[in-house]
């Protein structure tokens, strides 16, 4: 493998000062120049895009746009509650040293709980929808109408603008955030994933149609990496009359000053073998150690379990006192401790925000060397921008040192081209060729059966216009993400599939009785029973068709036939269930489980924390312990997850009616073995579910496609489908999975009203 090793010198970075400052911005002493042009930029486009490095100060570039409209409110959408926490605080000083009239407030959803019940209820929505109306209402110490900065992530973002708040707030919270702002700043947004994308772009083509651009908002894009297929979507959105500024912080070659270290690179293929990999990955932390002492440095890993592994092989070396841990289950406490340590071990979480700090703060770089690997091309950049940071400081000329582990495929694709001597510019050029390195989701979610998660909010606005001038604009808005998503239906189609989700949704959630009183009364209650009818009942649906019988017979089918009742309320609990995933920010399939850890294996100095189920089942034994899971120890093999499906008929009627259907699956049972044996497992009653969506295909059939999935991310499993006359193993791709994998390999799959899913 050593002769696969690539080794490049990345040159130096330096990015420009300002020379002249405006009037305005003069509070601001030593500015980057990239931060004052944002500011004039934005005096006459819509969207900034500021393009400078990670750690140059995006953050107070896009803050400065609050000056042309210092009285008006503003949202800060940053893409971690980590990074919540510290753009609040930067705001805040920013705020104060600006002399603006603004209240800052952090609004995660933990962070809105804790706001006062005293004068609204207690409803989360409730208590966002007065802060922004009126933040007075919730802070008794803020003047009325005092403009607000409110602090958020992309999950309370999207809820709130696509109307997935309770049925009580929705509507007043949706039309705060469309109406209140006049600037809008996305922090990072080359990170978020194909979903809170959809949420962006949504909105940016929502204040171009309903003309908030001409009335003055601001939208600004920070960014180091943008994706292509962002880029694409941006050209799109300038083709409809939006007026884009690009700023890039590198342009100027005037006032430099030193912003990042040259590094010394080293690029290696990431071995199949994971002992093989930590193994070499200790040896090297190791190494640098021993004969580097005086040297910081981080190893990112996309794997939290390599992390903890690494960890346990670096303790047994005698580091224990020099390393520390930053990952998602780690608290804050953790990772304050874990960024004094000599060596850093941490997840993607420190992708956003983390500045490595230091006390008392090094006249040179904070992170000496970097070992980091990386799925993609953003990943990358982002990572290696973390190494050899030095604006502000008073050396700038010691070199660092990286090493990646790329995918093994990029040796395959061409990455072997590379002009060792040809810096920065040539690697980035060789990256940009290599389709390992790809988002492959943006583009395949958008253009698939996805396109249907911007139908919620069209048809929520579309009803809130109602006989209003601004109704025709619902088509116009829809033609725009049209041509940026580049979907493939019309309106009409979109609407109506929404009508049948929200009907199906509702009825999912009343008893019986209620369905009987009320289904024609529902909101897509008649549209749904109609569909219901004809994916159940086909003779019946022909004669519904040909006029010979009506719905109104219906109301006393169901008033009268119990199954008939029941299996309506099934229908719609699984179609209902069988689109969550496109409504909903979670990736896996069930909470985190909040669990204790006495032991060390996942936390350094703190013992509660939460993890996610399937984490937990794969690498831990545990004993439910009162509320808590405790973790007693490594399970000594990685545990294999699969499931199995109990299908109360016969195998033919399965393969005609569940395979390759984007459906919702009872009757699954969550298994995990080793070495070819079922081994047991505490019950955890928090993965008990009802309904499991997902997709089932054959894995014979499919086996290339399986095998390239799973490079790419994308994890299927094992299933066995239990049936009456035999049993059959297929691969299961459960929740978002199945419909990212759907839109990305198939040209035809069935939905469970056996309508085909476009892609």
């Amino acid at each position: 493998m050593s002769n696969q090793r690539l080794v490049i010198r990345l040159e130096p970075r330096s990015i420009s000062a300002c020379a002249s400052l405006p009037d305005k911005l003069s509070f601001m002493g030593n500015a980057l120049q990239h931060q004052v042009d944002v500011f004039e930029q934005s005096k006459d486009a819509d969207i900034i895009l500021d393009l400078a490095p990670t750690g140059t100060g995006k953050t107070n570039a896009g803050l400065t746009v609050l000056k042309h409209q210092p009285n008006k409110s503003a949202v800060y959408i940053a893409p971690t509650n980590a990074l919540i926490e510290q753009q609040t605080e930067a705001a805040k000083k920013f705020v104060k040293e600006a002399k603006l009239p603004h209240i800052v407030k952090s609004a995660s959803a933990k962070d809105i709980k804790s706001w006062s019940n005293d004068k609204v209820g207690s409803r989360s929505g409730e208590k966002l929808y007065n802060v922004l109306r009126n933040p007075a209402t919730v802070f008794p110490d803020v003047g009325a109408n005092t403009p607000i900065i409110l602090v958020t992530n992309p999950d309370i973002f999207y809820y709130a603008t696509f109307f997935a708040y309770n049925n009580l707030d929705r509507g007043n919270i949706a039309s705060s955030f469309y109406t209140k702002f006049s600037t809008v700043i996305f922090d990072e947004f080359h990170l978020y994933d194909a979903k809170q994308l959809v949420g962006m772009l949504f909105y940016l083509a929502y204040s171009q149609v309903f003309r908030f651009f001409e009335n003055g908002r601001k939208v600004v894009l920070l960014t180091a990496t943008p994706e292509p297929a962002c880029e694409l979507a941006l050209q799109n959105l300038k083709q409809a009359g939006v007026k884009i500024a690009r700023i890039d912080g590198e342009a100027s070659n005037t006032n430099l000053l030193p912003s990042q270290t040259a590094v010394n690179l080293e690029l290696r293929p990431k071995p199949e073998s994971k002992e093989e990999w930590l193994a070499e990955l200790a040896a090297e932390v190791v190494q640098r150690f021993r004969e580097r002492p005086d040297e910081n440095g981080a190893v990112i890993l996309d794997s939290l379990d390599n992390i903890n592994r690494l960890s346990d092989l670096l303790r047994q070396q005698g580091l224990s006192d020099y390393i520390g841990r930053i990952t998602g289950p780690a608290p804050k406490k953790d990772r304050q401790r874990a960024m004094q340590c000599q060596i850093i071990l941490a997840t993607s979480t420190v992708d956003v925000g983390f500045n490595f700090e230091r006390h008392p703060e090094p006249k040179r770089q904070n992170l000496d060397w970097l070992i980091f690997s990386a799925r993609d091309r953003a990943a990358f950049w982002q990572r290696i921008g973390r190494v050899g940071r030095v604006l502000g400081k008073s050396e700038t000329n010691i070199d660092s040192e990286a090493i990646a582990y790329l995918p093994a495929n990029a040796w395959e694709e061409g990455l072997t081209s590379l002009d060792t001597n040809g810096g920065r510019t040539a690697l980035k050029d060789v990256l940009e060729t290599l389709p390992c390195l790809d988002k492959p989701f943006l583009k395949a979610y958008w253009r698939s059966e996805a396109f249907l998660e911007i139908a919620r909010p069209l048809l929520e606005l579309e009803e809130m216009l109602e006989g209003l001038a601004e109704e025709k604009l619902i088509l116009e808005l829809f033609n725009t993400l049209k041509s940026i998503f580049e979907g493939n239906r019309t309106w009409d189609d979109y609407r109506y599939r929404m009508k049948l989700l929200r009907g199906a949704e509702t009825i999912a959630k009343k008893t019986p009785k209620e369905i009987k009183k009320d289904w024609k009364y529902i909101k897509g209650g008649q549209a749904f029973v109609k569909n219901f009818i004809k994916a159940k009942f086909s003779e019946d649906w022909d004669d519904l068709q040909a006029g010979r019988t009506t719905l109104e017979e219906y109301v006393d089918l169901f008033q009268k036939d119990e199954d008939a009742l029941a299996e309506l309320k099934e229908f719609a609990e699984v179609f209902s269930t069988n689109y969550a995933p496109l409504f909903s920010f979670r990736s896996s399939l069930f909470e985190s489980l909040s669990i204790r850890d006495p032991h060390g294996f996942i936390l350094d100095e703190s013992e509660e924390t939460r993890l996610d189920p399937f984490h937990l089942l794969r690498y831990y034994e545990f004993v439910q312990n009162g509320d808590y899971i405790e973790v007693t120890s490594r399970a000594t093999e990685t545990y294999q997850l699969s499931f199995r499906l109990r299908y109360t008929d016969n195998w033919q009627e399965f393969i005609s009616t569940e395979l390759n259907k984007l459906t919702a699956f009872k009757n699954c049972q969550i298994i995990r073995s080793a070495g070819g044996a079922i081994r047991p497992t505490p019950l955890i009653q928090a993965l008990t579910k009802h309904l499991l969506p997902g997709v089932i295909i054959c894995p014979r059939t499919n086996a290339a496609v399986i095998f390239q999935l799973n490079k790419q991310g994308i994890i299927s499993y094992p299933i066995i489908i239990d049936c009456n006359d035999m049993e059959k193993e297929y691969r299961f791709f459960t929740g978002l999975s199945g419909i990212l994998t759907m839109a990305m390999k198939f040209k035809q799959l069935r939905l469970p009203d056996d309508e085909v899913f476009i892609v």
